[in-house]
Order: C-alpha cells, then sequence, then structure tokens
C-alpha cells in the first residue's frame, strides 16, 4: 500500500462548543427533541457501543480511500487494503491508534462481496480488532458477525475516523421524534452547510440508533453482468433492522475536489443485524444519541480516476 496515491487537505475546523450551539438551534426543525454539548467521552469500549478503543481523541483525522467507481461496471479485484497498513499512509501514532467507519469488506477473505463496520485499534504491539460485516446469505437474509479469521483487511472503499483512541471533549448530539425529511446526518450536513460554505467541517464517530428501526443495505455478491451505476439501488438488498443499532460514520460540510464521499455509516448490532445506514422508519419514536469528534486532516488515498 506504500506506492498507493495519496492527497491530503488541512482543516481548521470550528471549536465543539460552537458546533453544539449551532446544532442545539438548528436541527429543531428535523427532530422534536434535541440537545447538542460537549461533553467527556463515554468509555467506547463499553456496552452499548463495543468499541475498539475508550475515546475519539488525539491526531484526529479522516480517510477517504478507493470508492464506489471500484464496483462498477465490474469490481476491481486488485483494490485490497490493509488497516495497519494504513497507519503509516495516515501518519499515525506507532504506539496507539484507532480506526472505525464504514467499508466494503475484504472478499479474499470471506469469499464474496461484503459490507464492513471498520472497529479497529492498536496500542504497544497489540491489535484489537472488533470489526464486523454483514453479508447477504443463501436465503437472501442478512447476516451480520465477526470477520472471518479476525481479518484486518477491507477492498474497493471505505471512510475511517481514525484518532489516537484517546479520551477527551466530544460533541454530543440526542435527537428524538424527527420530524424532517433529512436522515441523521443529512440533517447536521445540511446545518453544517448553511453555517460554514465552502469552510469544511468533517466529523466522524458513533452515533447510537436506541429506540425504533431503520433502514439498512447490504451488498449482494458481486454480479455476474455489468453493474452500471444508475442501477446501484435495484442491485442492493433492503432490510428494516430493530434497535438497538451502533453506527459508525464519517461525513464532510463540503468537498474541496478530492471526489469524497460526503457521508458514509455502517451499524452493527448484538443482535445479528447491520449494513449501510439510510433512514430511521419510525420517525415518531426514533432516538438517535452520538458522539462525534472534528477531523483536522483529510487524507485521499488511492482516488478512482475521473472517467471522461
Amino acid at each position: 500500500m506504500t506506492s498507493l496515491p495519496i492527497k491530503s487537505h488541512p482543516l481548521a475546523p470550528p471549536p465543539l462548543t460552537d458546533l453544539a450551539s449551532l446544532l442545539t438551534t438548528n436541527l429543531k426543525p428535523h427532530f422534536r427533541d434535541v440537545s447538542a454539548s460537549v461533553v467527556r467521552c463515554p468509555d467506547l469500549r463499553q456496552p452499548p457501543f463495543h468499541l475498539a478503543a475508550s475515546g475519539l481523541c488525539g491526531n484526529e483525522k479522516i480517510a477517504d480511500i478507493g470508492g464506489p467507481p471500484y464496483l462498477h461496471p465490474f469490481p476491481n479485484f486488485t483494490k485490497k487494503y490493509a488497516f495497519l497498513d494504513l497507519t503509516k499512509l495516515l501518519e499515525m501514532s506507532p504506539g496507539k491508534g484507532f480506526m472505525l467507519g464504514a467499508g466494503a469488506g475484504p472478499f479474499h477473505v470471506v469469499g464474496r462481496n461484503s459490507e464492513l463496520m471498520p472497529n479497529f485499534s492498536y496500542e504497544g504491539g497489540a491489535v484489537m480488532n472488533l470489526t464486523k460485516y454483514a453479508k447477504v446469505d443463501e436465503q437472501g437474509g442478512c447476516v451480520c458477525g465477526p470477520v472471518p479469521g479476525n481479518s484486518a483487511d477491507f477492498a474497493l472503499m471505505a471512510n475511517l475516523f481514525c484518532c489516537d483512541g484517546s479520551p477527551g471533549d466530544v460533541l454530543k448530539i440526542v435527537a428524538r421524534t424527527r420530524i424532517g425529511k433529512e436522515n441523521f446526518t443529512a440533517a447536521i450536513q445540511k446545518i453544517l452547510k448553511a453555517e460554514y460554505g465552502e469552510r469544511i467541517v468533517s466529523l466522524g464517530g458513533v452515533f447510537l440508533i436506541r429506540k425504533g428501526r431503520a433502514k439498512l443495505h447490504v451488498m449482494p455478491d458481486f454480479s455476474k453482468e455489468p453493474l452500471e451505476q444508475e442501477k446501484t439501488e435495484e442491485w442492493l438488498k433492503f432490510y428494516e433492522c430493530e434497535a438497538p443499532l451502533v453506527c459508525l460514520s464519517t461525513f464532510h460540510s463540503h468537498d474541496p475536489g478530492l471526489e469524497l464521499r460526503m457521508e458514509h455509516t455502517h451499524c452493527f448490532s448484538e443482535h445479528g443485524d447491520g449494513g449501510h445506514y439510510h433512514f430511521d422508519t419510525t420517525p415518531e419514536n426514533v432516538e438517535y444519541e452520538a458522539y462525534f469528534n472534528t477531523a483536522k486532516i483529510i487524507y485521499r488515498i488511492d482516488q478512482p480516476p475521473v472517467e471522461g
């Protein structure tokens, strides 16, 4: 992976207190009950989060690796990546680090296409890999669980929030009863874009869907026929999944010209549901609880070539 093309874009995010104030006011048209505040991050290793590090602080950055063009019209099977190799490209601390987010599973390990919920940390030579994946089983159902062989690989694409995994202050958002049209992350993005314009605010972290149900998709196995971009929605398998769901997320308010995936969120659960987050399906009783931090730099790695 050391030979992969890489670009970086430094960020100057606003203080978390500014974001908390902005979202407390401007999320009210989207959710009936909203609060946003700056808090000490809870220990994310504990239930109900089940993450591989305790916090979201220290050397915070977001990495966008590969992308959906590596899936169309045929999958590019040369696109295999490894979390540990990424730590060097991202200039992460050699002694301690944490990655979470959304990506495509390692087909060379799983034996087929799948969704991935990266949840990986390392410290002092020890690795904690709590990554999960979701696949479509032979009966068309969704199966979510640990990656076979405890693999720390992924393929095709990923969007990762990376940090030291240390405790510290984070942005906490609680939102109940959706009354707007946008989903949770899109509502936040819309507010940030309206406030900051081309000043990029990039957030990553975890949110819980504590109550209600959500629409998720899981990619089926690779198509034998050419998969055109506009046909992707028909190809995906959709499921309505029960809370509680743990959702690993990255999103940006503006793209500085890196062809970023502007939002990517994957969910897992302790009851076997998982996949790519689209929307809650029970707006009247949904409850979100989020812990986010701002990235200080974006890394664009192995960006697909632009066609045309």
